[in-house]
């Protein structure tokens, strides 16, 4: 196997880089605020990407990526895991600031991380506004 530095390699690495860093950040400040800023910034990035990568290269690799072998099934699921663990921690704080969950729930199930991150800006930027007033 060739092991080759690719742009797929540099980005698989720099985004590993980000979420250790994200991680490491939030375990040494638990009782820091969300950042609503950050959380929009990285939904907006994050929907260039897909939407470059559509573009590029449409939506039909993504189920093959997922259906080729146990590997990609079992990346798809820790996704869908994922994603359903953040969402229901999430939850409870964005039912207490009003939000519109079945809206954000649609959203979530349409493109994931996206619209996650998204709301999680949204949640954040709510509960600073309440703690300041």
């Amino acid at each position: 196997m060739d092991l080759a530095l690719t742009p797929f390699i540099a980005l698989a690495g720099g985004g590993l880089v980000c979420a250790v860093t994200a991680i490491l950040v939030a375990f040494t400040r638990p009782a820091a605020p969300g950042n609503a800023v950050l959380a929009a910034i990285l939904s907006a990035g994050f929907a260039g990407f897909t939407a470059i990568t559509i573009a590029t290269e449409g939506v039909f690799p993504v189920i093959l990526n997922h259906t080729s072998n146990l590997w990609g099934v079992q990346v798809w699921w820790d996704l869908l895991f994922s994603l359903g663990i953040a969402y229901v921690l999430i939850l409870p704080r964005a039912r207490a600031q009003g939000m519109n969950l079945p809206l954000w729930t649609v959203l979530i199930l349409a493109t994931a991380s996206i619209a996650l991150l998204a709301m999680c800006a949204r949640l954040f930027w709510l509960e600073r506004a309440e703690a300041k007033a």
